[in-house]
């Protein structure tokens, strides 16, 4: 009788897991698309942007 809720369970560990993953690919798509836009523009200023550093790490 338990198996329904071990896999009911699993499958929304699962989906809260595919939607972080999901978050944080999306956060370093965003950094990886700013960075070589400001490598094309020849921009140095990408090293001293913590967002692009680290785009994985909360502010503050």
């Amino acid at each position: 009788m338990s198996r329904p809720m071990i896999a009911a369970d699993a499958d929304k560990a699962f989906d809260a897991l595919a939607r972080r993953l999901a978050t944080r690919a999306a956060a370093l798509a965003t950094a990886y698309a700013e960075t070589q836009a400001l490598i094309a523009r020849a921009d140095e200023s990408r090293w001293r942007r913590a967002g692009l550093v680290w785009p994985l790490f909360a502010k503050g």
